[in-house]
């Protein structure tokens, strides 16, 4: 494996910038090794071999609730994380003192490709308990010697005035918390240091990092993973490209394939994301289907880096809506919403049987909200191809909440 460094601020391991031979070489290893210790039956003679593997599906983990999946003993787990169970029995994700030390690792690799340095003052809002998102970027935080503020939990108007005191100049958090952060800064009178936001946790879509980068006056980059895999650190984009996330290759074998006949898609083409991990030790997971619709791109980024580039995920598969006939995600409703500039930036689908309802509101409350409405329906009806019912309601109405957003309320 390549060298670490810790000294530039860009490229943090040089595996980054190894040539896609190199990397696929350290990648076939690494999955024959992950094939030996899954008990999987199957030859591997190169990388095209993975597709003649099983998937894994989140069913799987729950079939073997709560630590089947284990594949080391229980004295050697140091943390157990879980999914918040929602939508059916949680999945328990486990980690040895190795899994750790490489997520934060990785997680080091992933802030420095967006600027965090020694002494970088990083304000973390997300979570900290069961999810994984506030460690990971604790963890790689500190490992890179940046300055944090693990300000989850905290109320919109303590966090408001530590970004301001402390001159922070790195925002982690949920695209949605963003959007309280930058509702917050326009109330004022609040003086902001911030340089860049590094946002993830839940889907959004390019119209709102368009906007969030207007409204807070900084770059708005896309930071990807799931707990099932490691949590954050799996893909990261960079502040020098700012065009897509670079996934960490040399612990993640990526595959988009098309749902319907699991054949893998065309590079730059929309499918499902199906992650292999290649060095964990409590959980390795061989195709894991994540239902994350997105694409890849294997063209080199000017920033250096030769790892491959996954788009902003654009739903999840189960998340796909129906309406008048017509099917769209829930980030098609969104980038409508977004663009409009008389529309704040919180919102939520309710869902009953075939009928969908946007609830929105508009940025100022002498707004007419008929007319808004009027106009939303009009634009959905274009961008969607049916009709789906508009209520505009007044500032302030839609929920606002310090972890992911609750956009789809389903009350089917």
């Amino acid at each position: 494996m390549a060298t670490t460094t810790h000294t530039n601020p860009v490229i943090y391991d040089a595996v980054e910038t190894v040539s896609r031979d190199q990397l696929a070489t350290l990648q076939l290893g690494r999955l024959r090794e992950v094939v030996r210790r899954r008990g999987i039956d199957a030859r591997v003679d190169s990388l095209d071999d993975l597709r003649d593997l099983p998937f894994t599906t989140k069913e799987d983990l729950r079939v073997h609730y709560p630590l089947g999946m284990m594949l080391v003993s229980q004295d050697r787990l140091v943390r157990l994380h879980s999914s918040s169970g929602t939508s059916g029995k949680p999945t328990i994700v486990g980690h040895t003192f190795g899994d750790l030390d490489v997520w934060a690792d990785i997680m080091a690799r992933s802030l420095a490709a967006a600027g965090v340095g020694r002494g970088t003052v990083l304000h973390n809002a997300y979570g900290y308990g069961l999810t994984t998102g506030g460690f990971g970027f604790q963890q790689g935080a500190e490992l890179l010697g940046a300055t944090v503020v693990p300000a989850a939990g905290a109320s919109v108007d303590l966090q408001m005035q530590l970004l301001q005191d402390l001159r922070t100049q790195v925002l982690c958090c949920t695209p949605s918390f963003a959007v309280q952060i930058a509702e917050a800064a326009h109330a004022g009178p609040i003086e902001l240091a911030l340089q860049v936001g590094i946002f993830g946790g839940e889907m959004w879509t390019p119209a709102l990092r368009h906007r969030l980068e207007a409204d807070l006056g900084i770059p708005a980059l896309n930071t990807y993973g799931l707990s099932e895999v490691i949590g954050p650190g799996v893909a990261q984009e960079c502040l020098v490209g700012h065009d897509g996330a670079h996934i960490n290759e040399d612990h993640f074998l990526v595959e988009v394939v098309d749902p319907g006949t699991d054949r893998p898609v065309a590079p730059g083409d929309l499918g499902e994301l199906v992650i292999t991990t290649l060095t964990r030790e409590a959980m390795p997971l061989v195709r894991y289907r994540t239902s994350d619709i997105t694409s890849l791109t294997v063209e080199h980024c000017v920033c250096g880096r030769t790892t491959a580039r996954m788009a902003p995920v654009v739903g999840r598969r189960r998340d796909e809506l129906e309406a008048g006939g017509a099917r769209f995600f829930p980030s098609q409703v969104e980038t409508v919403l977004v663009e409009d500039p008389a529309v704040a930036l919180d919102y939520q689908l309710v869902v009953e049987a075939d009928r969908v309802t946007v609830h929105c509101e508009p940025l100022d409350a002498a707004t007419d909200h008929a007319d808004l409405a009027a106009r939303l329906r009009a634009a959905m009806r274009d961008a969607l191809g049916t009709d789906v019912a508009m209520v505009v309601e007044a500032p302030g109405t839609e929920p606002r909440t310090p972890g992911k957003a609750v956009r789809v309320l389903d009350e089917r």
